[in-house]
């Protein structure tokens, strides 16, 4: 029994201190941590459909006409900057248990809507509202997440939420596969057509469930499966918070733009979102596609390996990091995985090493998990700031993306797209220097709150505290 508890322990992390926490624990995951999976997994789904639906017969029934489809996707990501950080902040006076399962319906109808689309203009119209709605999902859901768990429960927890889009990702692909070979020319409608109609119906049980059991946030919850000394607990056990969620006025600007914790991460993560290039821009799908040697099913069954790979890495990365507590270590890891992705597509040597290259690149996938963990953790005594700050990292990383990719990773520089190679490289370049700034700036500020006398409990973790550490031994504590 002692080697299975201590396992458990590695894997999942040391257990609640008493009963009712860790009854507590597992009531948030089998709701929360469930809800913004599905809402994340269906997110992806209904969002990566186009790319499964492009190579499976719609560029052709269409007319898609040059890199059209790499003007939907900017479109796509254009409606999502402009959602971003507004969601976020009506996410601080609006519940989320109304918020987050409304905007579902609503972007579960625009896909319903693409399934019946007869231009691409009209499909752009269709993915710009799509995106807004979309957009509250990601930084959403890790604003949610840190708002119910503690820093050393939160890294494996966004893991799983994280790779649940990238299941997403990979059901897309087995889905448009399967319809294809069954539905397709049922009742009169193509294959790709049928795909945006099956995900509606998937999305919409998943708004009712959320309507009926989110439980929005610690201090405004009316969950009907929580207990009232639950819902105590689940204030009391957290860090006390100085500005609570509603904190808003201009003062929150100051807060906001007054630290580097938003130059910081807004950076970190435009460089680190900007390596997964290859994998969300479906350069795999679309290589694959161009051959010629390779069925309508194998080209969307081949490239769900990629975000396989994204699901390993996340789950593994995210176990790193809050086993560790060195959450700049995955950040090198992965600037690496870019380099050596970029390099190899820069001058494939043969089809199996371009093959190895766009698999690896599903690793950067996991930089999700990490970097938003990373700055849910440091900016967690301020909610306001928190949101903010989650929202402007995607905000910007996709204000990036949009021209981004039609500079370097449009569908006419295929099947090589050397530019894109040398981008990637440039990214991950970019990524390593940023990470070692925004590490050693929270090493400066830890040991400034050590000099400062702040309380040990706000500055060690539960694992450093031990031994003969003393409170003033700040070089032990920031190795």
């Amino acid at each position: 029994m002692y080697f299975f508890s201590k396992l458990r322990e590695i894997v999942w992390g040391k257990p609640a201190d008493t009963k009712a926490e860790r009854r507590l624990l597992v009531k948030l995951d089998v709701v929360i941590l469930s809800f913004c999976c599905l809402m994340y997994w269906v997110n992806y789904l209904d969002r990566m459909n186009l790319n499964n639906a492009y190579v499976s017969g719609m560029r052709v029934d269409l007319g898609f006409q040059g890199n059209q489809l790499n003007v939907i996707n900017t479109i796509f990501y254009g409606g999502y900057v402009l959602g971003q950080i507004p969601n976020n902040l009506a996410l601080q006076k609006l519940p989320p248990r109304i918020y987050f399962p409304s905007c579902m319906i609503a972007w579960g109808l625009l896909t319903l809507g693409t399934g019946f689309a007869s231009h691409p203009w009209q499909i752009m119209i269709l993915r710009f509202f799509q995106a807004v709605f979309e957009s509250s999902t990601f930084v959403g859901c890790h604003y949610i997440l840190g708002s119910w768990y503690k820093e050393e429960e939160l890294g494996k927890r966004t893991a799983i939420f994280t790779s649940s889009g990238l299941a997403g990702t990979m059901f897309s692909g087995f889905l448009q596969g399967g319809v294809h070979q069954g539905l397709d020319g049922a009742r009169g409608l193509p294959g790709w057509r049928w795909l945006f109609i099956i995900d509606f119906c998937i999305t919409i049980p998943v708004a009712i469930f959320g309507f009926f059991g989110f439980p929005d946030t610690p201090e405004s919850t009316h969950a009907w499966w929580l207990t009232e000394e639950e819902k105590k607990l689940a204030i009391d056990r957290l860090p006390e918070i100085e500005k609570h969620r509603g904190t808003l006025g201009w003062g929150l600007l100051t807060r906001v733009l007054g630290t580097w914790h938003w130059w910081g991460f807004v950076l970190l993560w435009i460089f680190a979102s900007n390596t997964e290039m290859f994998s969300t821009n479906a350069i795999m799908n679309l290589w694959l596609s161009s051959t010629g040697d390779y069925s309508v099913e194998q080209v969307n069954y081949i490239p769900t390996g990629v975000p396989a790979v994204g699901i390993f890495a996340t789950l593994v990365l995210g176990w790193y990091s809050d086993f560790t507590k060195r959450q700049w270590h995955p950040g090198i890891m992965l600037a690496f995985t870019a380099i050596i992705s970029g390099a190899i597509m820069l001058n494939p040597p043969s089809r199996g090493a371009k093959f190895f290259a766009l698999f690896l690149n599903g690793c950067q996938y996991a930089s999700q998990t990490v970097l938003f963990a990373w700055a849910n953790a440091i900016t967690r005594k301020d909610d306001a700031k928190r949101g903010v700050i989650l929202g402007g990292m995607n905000t910007f990383a996709i204000a990036v993306y949009m021209f981004w990719s039609l500079l370097f990773y449009s569908t006419t520089q295929g099947p090589m797209w050397r530019k894109g190679s040398i981008a990637m490289i440039c990214m991950g370049s970019a990524l390593f220097i940023t990470t070692i700034a925004v590490f050693f700036l929270e090493r400066r500020d830890k040991k400034t709150e050590v000099y400062n006398g702040a309380p040990e409990s706000s500055i060690y973790g539960e694992e450093e505290k031990g031994g003969n550490q003393t409170k003033g031994d700040a070089k032990t504590v920031l190795e």
